[in-house]
Order: structure tokens, then C-alpha cells, then sequence
């Protein structure tokens, strides 16, 4: 059981938001911790249109989210609100399936003219699926992530110290114990 999941909410695998993610998971582990990811690009594409909440993969990709105590999700910004892909992943969720859990989300869009859409687009889904304890997020401008060869990435530091200012935060909504299972 992870602790931590991770839900990606990009419809492309040659995406920077890939450059987030990988700096998240190399924040985290080091101190031993190796979240569970969800790319809900990933989930069967009929199961998330057809709202099959049976479906072995959706069912498996939400009971690594009952399983963990914190949530951290990622998502492009696109025409000033997140993706539709993860809305219809979210959608699928339990009604409470969020209830309990500490929720970090991350964003990364155009421009800073789209900063709010984490507090007047995302929360207010979150909070619809029972999370209390949203975190202030974080938001990344797509051009302080240069993109490299090989699907790799390189994001600027003034990004990667607000990543790692939020991901150190919630690392510290760990217990001892909870970070030494893993």
C-alpha cells in the first residue's frame, strides 16, 4: 500500500506536465517514498466514457486512491479550467472517495492569467468528492519546463523550489511511522 497517490490528469504522454511529475517522485523518494501513479490517459478511454464504475481498471485505480492518505494531482490547464479526461476520471470516484485524505494539486498552464482556476475550477470538485484539507497547490507556467530529448525534461528553479516547497510541506502531513512503510 502507498501512502501517496499520485493522479495525472494529462491526455498526452509528450507532455511537460511528464517534467512535474518526475520531479515530485524524485522529491519524494528522497525519503523513501514511492507513490502510486495514476495517468488516467492510461484508464480505458471506453470505461471513462461510458461511466463504468465496475470496470477492473477503474476499480483498481481507485482503490490505490482509498488506499492512500494523500492525493497529489496533476493536471494542464486548458481554456482556464483542468483537463476534461481527469473530470471524468473524478467523476468515477466514490461521492466521498476524497473524504479524509490530504489533497495537493498542481497546475501547470500558458499563463499566470489562469493561477485561480486551482481555486475556482479544481477545489470546488474536490471538495464535491469530501476533501477538507485542500492544499494551497501549486502552479507552473509551461515555459519554465524545457523540454529535452527522450520524453525527459528540465524545469526552471524558480518552479522546482515552489515544487518542492509544497511537496516538503506535505511531507511533513506524514507520520513517522506512515513514511517508514516505505
Amino acid at each position: 500500500m502507498s501512502n501517496i497517490t499520485i493522479i495525472s490528469g494529462s491526455p498526452s504522454d509528450q507532455t511537460r506536465l511528464n517534467g512535474v511529475l518526475a520531479e515530485v517522485v524524485r522529491h519524494l523518494e528522497k525519503v523513501n517514498i514511492s507513490p502510486e501513479i495514476i495517468h488516467v490517459r492510461n484508464l480505458p478511454a471506453q470505461d471513462l466514457i461510458q461511466a463504468k464504475f465496475d470496470s477492473e481498471e477503474i476499480v483498481k485505480a481507485n482503490k490505490k486512491v482509498e488506499d492512500s492518505s494523500i492525493i497529489i494531482i496533476l493536471t494542464p490547464v486548458y481554456k482556464a479550467c483542468f483537463t476534461g479526461v481527469l473530470k471524468t476520471y473524478l467523476d468515477l470516484l466514490p461521492q466521498n472517495g476524497l473524504e479524509g485524505k490530504t489533497i495537493l494539486p498542481i497546475a501547470m498552464g500558458g499563463t499566470f492569467g489562469h493561477l485561480l482556476m486551482i481555486d475556482y475550477a479544481l477545489k470546488p470538485v474536490l471538495s464535491a468528492l469530501g476533501a477538507t484539507h485542500i492544499l494551497k497547490g501549486t502552479y507552473i507556467l509551461d515555459n519554465q519546463i524545457k523540454k529535452l530529448e527522450n520524453n525527459q525534461y528540465e524545469i526552471d528553479e524558480a518552479a522546482k523550489n515552489r515544487l518542492e516547497t509544497s511537496v516538503d510541506f506535505l511531507k511533513k502531513s506524514l507520520s513517522p511511522e506512515k513514511v517508514l512503510e516505505h
